[in-house]
């Protein structure tokens, strides 16, 4: 009865389906008494009434084996994986612990249920990780490869089973979440069908109309697409036949969401797009051939068709760090269309499907020591970031996407580096006191400086000096998120060493004049001179921009106002305050900048580009340089935020009563070109109290006219009011928001 209600019908029959499905792909690989442990397990989870659906609705343990079988079917992974999906949710909900997985499982099982435990409860009241979680949540990842590709999976899954639930806001959170962090995390991993699904159905679920329009395309010219490639590789399979080779070959459609990227870079229309498709040779070679025959299929392509030489990608000589082995070539084909060509054999094709995951299987061919070196930079780079953790993602974005380069240290050590590395990075990835002491280096015999750019092939002598320190400039110099953040450790520390000094001695000073040291007024000493971080201020002292005498006279002088008359404290426009919200219990562990008129000391704007007012629908867009951002929730630019930063995005809301407070909004008149309808209107503006007409400008054309006014205006209530008696106005059409 039990399992009845736990499962509907229709999912029974699926869950049955799939754990049978399951079963079979795992092989052998599951131990004798695996399967009973687990299906006793499971029914003690069922009859617990412990596990409880998402907030999508869906059946906890319908979505991990359909997680599942990504997993084993689409990536590759069998056991301690398949084990440690299935039985996390038993362990998050109480029905058993940890350690009885560890028993009875093993410790690796165990190992991976931590993984996705963390994970998930940073998951637990929100769809979408926020930029304050983002640090934790990459750090789980880069514990165990697993749990990544685990998490990738199980996104894919969620993101398959979404499309009619009727939690909008959430499905666009997940949606946007997937395009911003999964697909690039399946990029580095070598999940390139995974990926080219999480940022279709993103696209889908986010640009419904876009991902349709373009869908429909494709099906129309899908014949004459079909008939194009069949002429292109008719003559080419001759040639191939002839040389003896073993190989299939197929053609590869570009996915919407590339195709959609390519629309918006070029600036056109479906048809301005010609590299709809890639060609894909695929040999059946022994190992001791690949590469020769990849090169030998190379020169026969080439031979038909003439190459573009400025697209020619060469992984076989040195794969990708992921293991992606291939080798990709653009020929103009018939009719002069440019074809893409990529020639790889069946294990560099099942590496490139499957990822890292077929990668291990031959662990023997290709070590993996450069995805290592990521994933340890990764936990350096997350580990010692401070903040919101802002520019720790916005670097990691950049280095999953990153091209790259491999230079050589004298002995003869490979070393791959992101295209751009300088000797500086090259110096920190060595070792850090290395980088810090740098002075230049010798690359190919020759002296050259800490910025020279790298380039593939390059052997480097790193030269140093122990006098050496880390300077400011040498950030503009870094390309890696290692070089950065040691260089950002490494000045940090000085600064306070230099700082604490600074301090130390204007106390010191200040005791020799019997003065006591007021922490709050000197505080307002710093803030009148313009600092918002104490600690610039005493480097300042430290360097000898500042004159100690100086700010002891200052300090004094402010004391003296203090005891003379009492302080008064200069109201700002408005504050913005984090704060719990309240009444909705879902809401009670999200935070929400709440606008109200009191409240000091955080850097915000209220954005240009929708100028936002009181009462409006708000959020907040956190910006590195310029604080918070306020926008309206149809700001014109609201989708691509979303969908480009959404671990940016903060809910916002306005608090209390507009107050004192004005702004500029423009408005869009229309109507007919009436005699006096512009004095109408100005008089209606004129006499609304609390309304101001800063600049009107009225153009007239063929007995129509349009005009755009700009009003001083507190809220909302008040610009709604002004707009329906302008609506009145004899021969106006229409008004509307800019």
């Amino acid at each position: 009865m039990t399992e009845q209600l736990f499962f509907k019908p229709e999912e029974r029959k699926l869950f049955l389906a799939l754990y049978h499905k399951m079963l079979r792909l795992t092989g052998d690989s599951f131990l004798p008494a695996d399967v009973h442990k687990l299906k006793t397990q499971l029914v003690s989870s069922i009859e617990s009434g412990k596990l409880k659906r998402d907030i999508f609705g869906l059946n906890p343990l319908l979505k991990s084996i359909q997680t599942a079988i990504i997993v084993t079917d689409e990536i590759g992974m069998k056991r301690a994986s398949v084990l440690g999906i299935m039985l996390h949710d038993s362990v998050s909900s109480g029905v058993c612990a940890i350690e009885d997985v560890g028993n009875n499982f093993g410790s690796d099982v165990a190992g991976i249920v931590r993984g996705l435990i963390r994970v998930q409860e940073l998951y637990e009241k929100s769809p979408s990780i926020e930029s304050e979680n983002f640090r934790n949540l990459l750090l789980t990842f880069a514990e165990d490869m697993r749990v990544i590709l685990i998490i990738i999976a199980d996104r894919v899954n969620i993101m398959r089973q979404i499309r009619d639930v009727g939690n909008d806001e959430a499905r666009v959170q997940v949606a946007n979440e997937a395009a911003y962090l999964y697909a690039p995390l399946a990029h580095k991993l070598g999940l390139y069908a995974l990926k080219s699904e999480l940022e279709d159905l993103s696209l889908k679920y986010t640009e419904h109309d876009m991902y349709y329009h373009i869908k429909d395309k494709l099906n129309e010219t899908k014949k004459s697409r079909d008939a194009y490639i069949e002429r292109f590789i008719q003559p080419l399979k001759k040639h191939l036949e002839d040389a003896g080779l073993q190989f299939h070959i197929k053609g590869r459609t570009k996915s919407i969401h590339s195709i959609y990227q390519k629309m918006k870079k070029q600036k056109c229309p479906f048809e301005g797009v010609y590299d709809l498709f890639a060609i894909r040779v695929i040999l059946d070679a022994p190992l001791e051939k690949e590469k020769m025959q990849c090169w030998q299929v190379y020169s026969i392509v080439t031979d038909m068709y003439q190459p573009n030489p400025k697209r020619l990608r060469d992984w076989l000589s040195v794969p990708k760090s992921n293991g992606y082995e291939s080798l990709h070539i653009t020929v103009m084909g018939p009719e002069g269309k440019w074809v893409e060509v990529q020639i790889r054999t069946e294990r560099m094709d099942e590496v490139a499907e499957r990822g890292l995951a077929a990668h291990w299987r031959y662990k023997g061919i290709k070590g993996e020591t450069g995805l290592d070196d990521w994933l340890t930079s990764v936990r350096e780079a997350l580990e010692s970031s401070d903040g919101t953790g802002l520019e720790a993602m916005d670097q990691f974005k950049m280095d999953l996407y990153e091209d790259e380069v491999f230079v050589f240290t004298p002995k003869g050590d490979l070393y791959k580096l992101p295209k751009g590395a300088t000797v500086l990075d090259f110096a920190f990835m060595i070792h850090t006191k290395l980088g810090c002491s740098c002075t230049g280096a010798k690359v190919n015999g020759k002296n050259v400086p800490i910025r020279q750019e790298l380039k593939s092939g390059d052997q480097v002598e790193i030269m140093s000096s122990a006098s050496q320190t880390p300077k400011q400039g040498w950030l503009k110099i870094v390309v890696t998120s290692k070089a950065r953040t040691k260089i950002k450790q490494a000045l940090k520390e000085t600064e306070a060493r230099q700082s604490a000094y600074a301090k130390e001695e204007l106390e010191r000073k200040l005791k020799n004049r019997k003065i006591d040291f007021d922490e709050s007024t000197m505080m307002r000493v710093i803030k009148r001179k313009g600092y918002k971080i104490i600690t610039d201020f005493y480097q300042d002292i430290a360097n000898g921009t500042l004159d100690i005498t100086d700010i002891i006279d200052e300090y004094v002088e402010q004391l003296r106002r203090e005891t003379e008359i009492m302080e008064t404290q200069t109201r700002t426009a408005e504050g913005f305050s984090l704060q719990k919200m309240e009444g909705d219990i879902d809401n009670i562990h999200e935070d929400v900048l709440v606008i109200d008129q009191n409240l000091k000391g955080i850097q915000y704007q209220l954005a240009q580009c929708c100028h936002p007012i009181y009462g409006d629908d708000i959020f907040g867009f956190v910006s590195i340089k310029r604080g918070i951002m306020i926008h309206r929730m149809n700001c014109p630019n609201a989708h691509d935020m979303r969908q480009r930063y959404g671990y940016r995005i903060v809910k916002a809301r306005w608090a209390g009563k507009s107050v004192g407070s004005q702004y500029p909004i423009s408005l869009m008149v229309v109507g007919h070109d009436d005699i006096g309808i512009v004095t109408n209107i100005t008089s209606i503006i004129n006499k609304e109290e609390g309304i101001t007409l800063r600049s009107i400008g009225i153009e007239a054309n063929d007995g129509l006219f349009s005009g755009q006014l700009t009003v001083m205006v507190s809220d909302t209530s008040k610009l709604n009011t002004l707009i329906k008696k302008l609506k009145t106005v004899k021969g106006v059409k229409n008004v509307s928001r800019l």
